[in-house]
Order: structure tokens, then sequence, then C-alpha cells
């Protein structure tokens, strides 16, 4: 049997906390304020068993006009609302205003109790009932059933737990994902227990033992202890008043508006998009970058309200908008939310969030803005697609989408699959289940390909660029996995070629303009003259008159096409000399086991200043190894 919280709405002094106590016995009242005052100021919590033995969790709220946001709070996870009209005063200011409320954050069944029957006689009576009858036509309690009911005498109190019986019956199960969330309506300690919080559990389930991450600062904790209507319990599901405890909690770190969900779930955010309905009761058009008090759950936190797809917005008319937050809060997709003017404070509209971790909108981006309200009116795979467009090469976790999207990860996967074998989205990360969308991919290797051919043009005598200097010149922050699936979509598809740690583009030829060529050929005729004794490498760059970036690169092709041996650094001599003088030292050192530096003076005939660079090529490149004074074949 599905769990149902009962709600009272209504205005001050119109009965809801005494119609409670006649229902329930429990007087929700428990502050020494509000017993002295009269009124009521928190939120207070009472069960109910109907006639069929059915409990409902109910929530009593404040009805004066000040307490509006802890009646905000109080009506999170509602499903069914008592509005409460005194037979006296009948409608009043906070009686529209709730209905408003209730409205705004969705709520779909209710019933009217129309209190304090004793204080007015039948003909007044019937006034006031057609009064609300007129008063909700076209609301959510258009049909509700209207029940006149004394708390004093008790007259219709049995009626109406009645009739709450049977609307109760035909309220739905909850369409909330089925992921563990219970927004904080109350945090204190008791003796013995320690930290206590208290809440409606909108989604999912909560046992005991299990590991909590409470948002938005993300303290992870463990589940102690679970009490329904007072009485402890092993698990709570949605729909269900509960008190919690967990283990090492201090109170101080908690508050009423923080969302105690499973570990690693929700990530609070500093913006959401969301879909903004205007009350048809304002008296004047809505413009844009006002500062507005945001009600979710049961949070109320200051933010900056700005219309997307339009300037202003007329009573009664609805948009698109981005709500920036002064402090992030943790929501996700489908979750109701009202705004209350900053001064005077009034409730001025609500909606649905669509995007929960949204990114700022400039208003001069209409195409975005287009798409962004294209994708809502659509369902759950063109919202995913839009979502994987927008996160660009950062990709999305699935973590993430499943808050963007309020759908399971099960159904989440079979969308996924479909575009992930038509190679629309690409899975950039398995372990961390991060997606790609393929415009995201084609971006980067287009991108990566322009890089590559204006390197090529700058730096023509160059086989290729280092593969890490290329992945900085993409994008500074891009991750390793990315880039290899950069790497390898462009090699496969034969745009690159990777020779080592060089990529060059495929068709990319070093190829030397009529000077460097011209040069190049003197070059080479000086080291075949000169064989062992060349002249030094910047003597050459001065004489032929090379510049020192072209010298460089001219320098390292001669020296990997084989053609120069390099010895050490502004030394190199010719590669064929260089090989005749390594079959003549090898046959000696096969002969005669080591060799002097005296002696391959003798076999190279090199002045001093050649004989222990050509000596070290040698130890270097593995045909000798030095012992002592002297050199012997390396591994012979």
């Amino acid at each position: 049997m599905k769990d149902i919280i009962l709600g009272t709405s209504g205005h001050i002094d119109h009965g809801k906390t005494s119609l409670i106590k006649a229902l329930t016995g429990v007087d929700t009242d428990r502050l020494k304020e509000e017993k002295e005052r009269g009124i009521t100021i928190e939120l207070g919590f009472a069960s109910l068993t109907l006639p069929n033995g059915r409990r409902l969790g109910v929530i009593d709220v404040p009805g004066h006009e000040k307490f509006i946001k802890n009646m905000v709070a109080g009506a999170t996870g509602i499903d069914l609302v008592a509005m409460i009209i005194a037979a006296d005063e009948g409608i009043m200011p906070q009686t529209e205003e709730h209905m408003e409320i209730c409205s705004l954050l969705g709520i779909k069944h209710g019933i009217v109790a129309l209190t304090k029957i004793d204080m007015v006689d039948k003909e007044w009576l019937d006034l006031v009932v057609g009064e609300i009858s007129e008063f909700t036509k076209g609301t959510f309690l258009e049909n509700a059933p209207i029940v006149p009911v004394s708390s004093a005498t008790g007259e219709g109190i049995k009626e109406f737990a009645t009739a709450l019986e049977g609307i109760a019956k035909k309220i739905p199960e909850r369409a909330y994902l089925n992921k563990f969330r219970l927004p904080i309506d109350r945090v204190f300690t008791m003796k013995g227990f320690g930290t206590v919080i208290t809440g409606t559990v909108i989604a999912g389930k909560v046992k005991t033992g299990d590991s909590i991450s409470i948002y938005p600062p993300n303290i992870i904790s463990k589940v102690r202890g679970i009490q329904v209507h007072n009485e402890s319990v092993s698990e709570a599901g949605a729909g269900t008043r509960c008190a919690i405890n967990f283990q090492g909690l201090e109170k101080s770190l908690l508050s009423r508006g923080y969302v105690v969900s499973e570990k690693d779930f929700l990530k609070p955010s500093y913006m959401t998009d969301v879909k903004l309905n205007y009350l048809k009761s304002a008296k004047k058009p809505l413009k844009s970058n006002i500062k507005v008090r945001f009600h979710t759950g049961t949070i109320e936190t200051m933010a900056n309200l700005v219309l997307l797809d339009k300037e202003k917005l007329d009573p009664g008319d609805s948009c698109l908008a981005q709500i920036r937050f002064y402090t992030p809060i943790a929501t996700i997709k489908q979750d109701s939310f009202v705004i209350r003017s900053y001064s005077p404070v009034k409730t001025i509209g609500g909606g649905i969030i669509l995007n929960p971790i949204a990114k700022k909108l400039k208003l001069e981006a209409k195409d975005k803005i287009s798409a962004l309200k294209e994708a809502f009116e659509k369902d759950a795979a063109d919202i995913l697609l839009f979502h994987l467009k927008e996160a660009g090469h950062v990709g999305l976790a699935m973590s993430d989408m499943i808050i963007m999207t309020n759908i399971s990860e099960k159904k989440l996967d079979s969308v996924l699959a479909k575009y992930l074998s038509s190679r629309t989205v690409i899975l950039l990360d398995k372990e961390n289940r991060i997606y790609l969308h393929k415009e995201a991919l084609e971006a980067l290797i287009e991108g990566a390909r322009k890089r590559l051919e204006v390197f090529h043009k700058d730096n023509p005598l160059k086989e290729g660029i280092l593969k890490e200097e290329l992945k900085s010149k993409i994008l500074y922050d891009i991750k390793p996995k990315l880039f290899n699936l950069i790497l390898n979509s462009m090699i496969k598809n034969k745009i690159i070629a990777l020779n080592k740690d060089i990529v060059r583009l495929a068709e990319h030829k070093i190829s030397l303009l009529a000077d460097q060529k011209k040069i190049k050929e003197n070059i080479l005729k000086d080291y075949e003259k000169n064989g062992l004794t060349p002249a030094y490498a910047k003597d050459l760059i001065e004489r032929f008159k090379i510049n020192a970036k072209d010298s460089k690169e001219l320098f390292a092709m001669l020296v990997k096409d084989k053609l120069l041996i390099k010895a050490k650094e502004n030394l190199y001599f010719n590669a064929n000399s260089v090989n005749i003088l390594k079959e003549n030292l090898i046959k000696f050192l096969q002969d005669n086991n080591e060799i002097t530096a005296a002696q391959f003076k003798e076999i190279a005939k090199v002045p001093r200043k050649y004989l222990i660079p050509l000596l070290e090529y040698f130890d270097s490149s593995g045909v000798t190894i030095r012992v002592g004074d002297k050199r012997v074949l390396r591994g012979g």
C-alpha cells in the first residue's frame, strides 16, 4: 500500500491546527511562542489513522503571510492537501496565496474543510459554500469535496476522515525517479540518538545502514536509525514522513533545505533552466534579471531570475527562464518550485525544473535558447541528445544524465544503445560511463587537423609535431582518454600518421624550396669533402647564411635521412665516412680485443678535437664500451 502525505493550507486562524488535533489527537503547535501567540509558526507533524486502518502522514503548515516560506517547505512531498477555510470569514488573502502555491507545486489532489461551522447559521454557511465553489473553479480543487466541520463540537470530523479515505484510494503511485531523496525540514538533537533530521521521502527508499550524502555540502554519513509515526522501522519509502539519525554527525553541519540522498547521486549547481509560470493574479508584467526568493523542496534561497525566450512575461503567461542562485542547490529534472518577489514578499510564480545543472546562457545566444526550448518539448531521447551536444568535449556521465532527464539508468541504457549503434554518441570512458556526442569529436578532429596543417606550413622541414605539443594545442584541459580517441579516429580514417611520438598529416612530406635544396647540396658536399674533419655546424650556417630555424630543421632532416651523424651539439660527420671508420674499428677490436685512444687516433687519422667526440659516439651508439682507459667491443 502506497504511503500518502496530507498537508494543510489556508489563511491564519482558520483552524488548521485545531482540525488536525480533532482528527489525530496531536497538537502540532510545539513551540512556546506558538502557544503564547496562538498561531502556527513552524511546521507541525502528526499521523492520521483513517476508518479503514490506513495511516497518513500529516504536515500542518502556518497560515500567516510572514511564514509562507515555512508553508512552502511543508508543501514539498504533499500528495493530498486539505484547504482549510473558516465559515465565519470565507476566502482570505492567504487562502488565495496557498492555493496558488499548491498549484505551482503541482499538487493534484485535495479536499476543502469548511471549519468553524458552529459559529455561523445555515444561510451563511450556504453562501460560503457557494463562494468556495466559485473560488475553486479551474483549479485542482474544482471537483474536490467540501466538508463542513467543527473542531470545537466534533461535527463533521468523521465525515471528513471518510472523505479523505475515498480520495486516498485514487492517488496513484509517485512517478519520481526511484532514487532516494528526502528534503530536510527539521534538524534537532535527541538524547541517546544524537542528531536527528525529519522530512518527507519524496522518492526511493532508505534503509538502516545505508551510506548517504547530504547535499549541497556533500556530507557523507550512515543511517543509524529510522522512525515513521514515532515507531522504529528498518526502511522508509516514498510518501513517508520519517525521522532519521546518523552516525557521528554534528547538528551544526545540517540545515533545513539540505537534501538527503544516495551517495554521489545529486550534483549541486548555481544555475537551473526552468519552465516558469507567472501568476494571473500578478498586477504587472514580469521583467528579466530581477532578484527573487526561490523555493524548492524545503529550501528558500536568493536568486536572480533571467527570462530567456521573452523580454517580459505577462500575468498568466509562461516562458523559459534561468535561475541563478547565490548558493548552490541540489535538484533533479521535473522538481517543482515557487518564486516569491524579493520585496514586498509575495508569491509571483513557479513551475518545473528542466535542467538542474545548467550552464549560463547569454540572451544573445538565440540559437541555444531555441534549441533548449525545442528539446524540452520533445521526449527523453531528444532531451538527452540536447544535453550531450551542450556538454561538448567534456561529455556527460551517466550520473549526470539521470538527474538531467529524471529517467532510470535502465531506460537511459536503452536510449544510449540506439545512439551508440548509430555512432551518434560515443562511449568516451567505460569505467566512469562518460559519453560524448559525435559532433564534439568531429569538431576536435577538425581542430587537430587544422593545427597540423598550420604546423606543417610553418615547419616544412620537420616530420611532424610531438604528441604532447599537439595535445596542448587542441585543448589545454583535454583528458588523455579523449586525446587518444581523437588520434585513433584520425589514424583509422587515414587523416594522420604516427611515428613513435611524432604526429603528421598523412599526406605531409618534407619538401625543400629551391634555395633550401641548394643549401642542402652545399652542406653535404662540404661534409663529403672533409670526411672525419668537418667544419663545425655553426661555421657552415654562417658561411651559407642559413637562418637559425631552418638550419636546425635542415640538420635534423639530414640526420634522419642518415646522411649525417651527430656526434655532439654543433658537430656532425659525413655518415659514410663514419661507417667506414666503424668497420675499421670493429676489425681492429676483433683482432686485438681492446683499443686505446692513441691507437684509435692512428686508425681515424683525426686531430684530438674530433677524436674524443668520435669515441664517445661509438660508445653511445652501442659499438664500444669504455673499460678504464681502453675500449672493447660491446657484447664482445
